[in-house]
């Protein structure tokens, strides 16, 4: 049999249904892999959702736009969209790889990537002491805190630096209004007019000037003679002084000693006068007997040797009975 008539033989026996059967299958494996390779296979990792407020503009941040933790990537922008209750903040929505210590301190920041323009965001912080950030009561997700990006700074910045721009150049207008010109003018024909004076009086202001350099030294040597009475006049301030703490000293012992002779006084009339008065009384009922004494001897001088004799009774009186006789 000729070589051609064999192998059209070969070619009536091959089973077509079979073979594309085989390649639907190998076809389906091969977009089942790729799908399967696509949304992470084996390598897929768990994420963490962790929400981030901003109040600047987020122009050229986009979704699924890289979340960098110190350069690495840990995560994507998963949802961006104003905050409903505040327009001008803009609410970040990142899914970040679970396991990424994400603490209390740490801090997201939008920067540019380069010259493309291409915007991230850059997490920062988060210090070992520091506790890892959890969702506040009220919060579907932990809020990570922001600080502006460079490119906020800079225009608040550059805000500030034209502002006071703008005053310093208005100022500066105002200082040189035709009203302040004409002034200045007129202050520098003024200076030059004194200043013409001046130098034609120039003998006599020497003159003035000189007289009073003498009269500097007259004064300077009178305050050297003046100094000497101003130290005799500090000694005797310090003698009066002396004097007036012993008269102070003084006055004090006088004082204790009025005190002392006020406590004898005291003890004087209150020990001494009763028998002072006790005495005075002895003397007067002495000086009572001494003067009956006295009239007795100038009547009777006799009375003084013999005593005193009785008075003979009178009529009717007897001497013995001391009784009247009936």
């Amino acid at each position: 049999m000729p070589a051609e008539n064999r192998e059209a033989n070969i070619e009536t026996k091959v089973n077509y249904p079979l073979v594309g059967a085989f390649v639907l299958v190998l076809g389906s494996v091969l977009v089942a892999g790729i799908l399967w390779l696509a949304s992470g296979g084996a390598l897929r990792t768990t994420h963490d959702l962790y929400l981030a407020v901003v109040d600047e503009s987020v122009a050229g941040l986009n979704a699924d736009a890289p979340v960098k933790y110190n350069g690495v990537d840990v995560g994507k922008v998963r949802q961006i969209r104003l905050d409903p209750g505040n327009p001008q903040q803009v609410n970040l929505l990142f899914a970040i790889e679970r396991g990424t210590p994400i603490r209390e301190d740490t801090v997201a920041v939008l920067k540019t990537q380069g010259l493309t323009g291409i915007a991230y965001i850059e997490l920062s912080g988060g210090t070992r002491d520091s506790p890892p950030l959890r969702a506040t009561e009220g919060s579907d997700y932990p809020v990570i805190r922001t600080k502006p990006s460079l490119a906020a700074r800079l225009d608040n910045l550059l805000t500030t630096v034209l502002t006071k721009l703008d005053s310093l150049s208005n100022n500066v207008n105002a200082i040189l209004s035709d009203a302040n010109r004409k002034a200045f003018a007129d202050a520098l024909a003024d200076i030059a007019v004194v200043a013409h004076t001046i130098a034609a009086r120039k003998d006599a202001l020497d003159s003035g000037i000189t007289h009073a350099a003498r009269t500097f030294e007259n004064a300077s040597r009178a305050t050297a003679q003046v100094g000497p009475v101003i130290d005799r006049l500090g000694r005797s301030a310090d003698a009066v002084g002396k004097m007036a703490s012993e008269v102070a000293r003084t006055s004090v012992s006088a004082r204790k000693t009025v005190d002392a002779v006020g406590a004898d006084v005291q003890r004087f009339g209150a020990e001494t006068l009763p028998e002072l008065e006790r005495l005075l009384e002895e003397l007067t009922v002495l000086s009572a007997s001494l003067r009956r004494l006295s009239e007795q001897t100038e009547r009777n001088p006799a009375s003084l040797l013999f005593g005193r004799r009785p008075v003979p009774d009178g009529p009717g009186e007897s001497s013995s009975s001391g009784a009247r006789q009936p």
